[in-house]
């Protein structure tokens, strides 16, 4: 797995690393049960403390998108969905994004994605528990 990272970025080194995972699992070309690179590993590579590396790693275990298990490291989940999730989760950051660069509030925002969640249809599908 490729990992870039642009140290003059505004986006915090972490989140890089995360994004660089989450784009891998909606692109298919990281697929569940694959094993990340070791943390140490990945902050050798890219010269970075492997906190930092750790950061990303847990921000993507938050996701439901990687499971850390001691010993083993960071695995892919088999969770169902995995690839749209991490694509929704990218989705989700690039309205923050927007909505940042547009000097919203966070509150702002979810005002937004609620008046859109309230004003949606329910609906059902092959992979919910409805």
């Amino acid at each position: 797995m490729l990992f870039r990272v642009l140290p003059g970025s505004p986006v915090p080194l972490g989140e890089q690393i995360a994004a660089c995972v989450r784009g891998a699992i909606a692109d298919g070309t990281a697929t569940p049960g694959e094993r990340l690179p070791s943390a140490r590993e990945v902050a050798d590579s890219l010269g970075v403390n492997v906190h930092t590396v750790l950061r990303g790693y847990q921000r993507l275990r938050d996701e439901g998108l990687i499971e850390l298990r001691r010993g083993r490291g960071a695995v892919i989940t088999s969770a169902p969905g995995g690839a749209g999730r991490a694509r929704l989760t990218e989705a989700v950051h690039g309205l923050v994004s927007q909505a940042r660069e547009l000097g919203l509030t966070d509150q702002e925002v979810l005002t937004l994605v609620d008046n859109v969640l309230g004003s949606a249809p329910v609906t059902t599908g092959p992979d919910r528990d409805d």
